[in-house]
């Protein structure tokens, strides 16, 4: 199973969130879900790209994630390096692994990563 993790700043651009789950998917793979943060997973602009792709969004509580990249200002604010890797292993489940580091979308707004498992999804 593989699942994109999303992490983005409130206001960006569904532009932003296309660009980038097309290059993670491009790099990682094709996912059968987004995973994000509980607060941004009713976004519209999240919602509209899940919807258009046809795949699940899934809220997942990111807390004391040990991820393979580390954002300082990230892990202030969510307790974890990276929202997007997180996410990803979350939502993977049990034994997952990030198979695709977390990756920017044009002008930063957003971070797309992949985790892949052979589980089902959280």
């Amino acid at each position: 199973m593989k699942v994109a993790g999303i992490g983005f700043r409130k206001g960006t651009p569904l532009a932003a969130l296309q660009a980038v789950l097309a290059a993670a998917e491009e790099q990682g793979g094709v996912v059968a879900a987004i995973a994000t943060l509980p607060e941004k997973s009713t976004d519209p602009n999240l919602v509209a790209l899940a919807r258009d792709r046809h795949l699940p969004i899934l809220a997942v509580a990111v807390a004391g994630v040990e991820t393979p990249t580390q954002s300082a200002r990230i892990t202030a604010m969510h307790g974890t390096g990276s929202v997007a890797e997180a996410a990803a292993l979350v939502a993977a489940g049990p034994g997952a692994r990030i198979t695709l580091a977390r990756i920017s979308a044009p002008g930063g707004m957003a971070t797309a990563a992949i985790a892949t498992s052979s589980g089902d999804l959280a």
